[in-house]
């Protein structure tokens, strides 16, 4: 199974990936008020969910999965649990949501 070794996306290249898609499982870690607000298009599983419910995504184990949040600090705690629970292509969104969101201004 390759590994990724970078453990962060950029929102430049998020966005990049997302014009000209590769495919990857957006996981957004946020509640589920904050992913109704803006969301990424991912899918909505607040951080305290996943960190009690991982094996609900054991089919994405083998994908690329980049995981979000409002400015990427929840995410980079979902990212550290999925790399200890065996992803290896799972990567944080750096700066998130509010990152993209600066982007597209």
């Amino acid at each position: 199974m390759e590994e990724i070794k970078n453990k962060v996306i950029s929102a430049a290249e998020f966005f990049e990936r997302n014009i000209n898609p590769v495919p990857f499982k957006i996981i957004d870690v946020r509640e589920q008020i904050e992913f109704q607000t803006h969301n990424l298009g991912g899918e909505n599983i607040p951080l305290g969910i996943l960190l009690k419910n991982s094996e609900d995504l054991e089919d994405y184990k083998n994908e690329e999965v980049i995981v979000v949040c409002q400015h990427g600090l929840r995410s980079e705690t979902a990212r550290r649990f999925l790399k200890q629970n065996g992803f290896q292509k799972v990567r944080n969104l750096s700066g998130g949501i509010t990152a993209i969101r600066k982007l597209n201004k």
